[in-house]
């Protein structure tokens, strides 16, 4: 059996502003996420291993996560200079991937885990995908919630955190899925 308890703690420790267990039973899954992808406006689609259509298909990734009985949604908050401050996103950003990344790490390759965190995998500067050459660290990368369908607002609501925590702040979500049982 997952501690969640302790899995709740050591995200916290690794630097999360905040993290809470929630039931998958009660996450919303929805397939208009991938349909979000497919519109490429991070410039991804097609472009990394861990992101849509390479990442696997969506009504397989949900039912993967739905196999899982607990998560602990994590959340990081960065603050902006501004609704513009590109530069500060996307150092929240890197802020996020380096926590998720510890996570990772520190979750070992448990079995009845499943890490998955916010946009696409980040382990690499440039994925070797734009490449055409193998993932270079294929146990370190981490697909993204919304390649599992997963609604990050409603999750955020069903544990309690907030989605939107201010003007000039941005939000990054990640999750640990855990299964209960002892074989897990």
């Amino acid at each position: 059996m997952q501690d969640v308890q302790a899995i709740t703690q050591m995200i916290l420790t690794e630097g999360a502003d905040n993290a809470n267990a929630i039931q998958v039973k009660d996450m919303v899954f929805d397939r208009m996420f991938r349909d979000m992808c497919a519109a490429n406006s991070c410039g991804n689609y097609g472009k990394c291993y861990m992101c849509p259509p390479d990442v696997g298909g969506i009504d397989e990734m949900m039912d993967e996560a739905r196999e899982y009985d607990r998560g602990v949604l994590y959340q990081t908050i960065s603050p902006l200079e501004d609704s513009f401050d590109i530069e500060g996103i996307n150092e929240a950003g890197r802020r996020h991937s380096a926590l998720s990344q510890r996570i990772s790490e520190r979750l070992g390759g448990k079995k009845g885990v499943l890490h998955v965190s916010s946009g696409g995998c980040r382990v690499c500067e440039v994925c070797a995908k734009r490449e055409d050459k193998p993932c270079t660290f294929p146990d370190q990368a981490i697909a993204s919630l919304e390649a599992y369908g997963v609604n990050v607002y409603e999750a955020s609501k069903t544990a309690g955190m907030k989605y939107i925590n201010g003007a000039n702040t941005v939000t990054f979500f990640g999750m640990v899925f855990v299964r209960d049982e002892a074989d897990a």
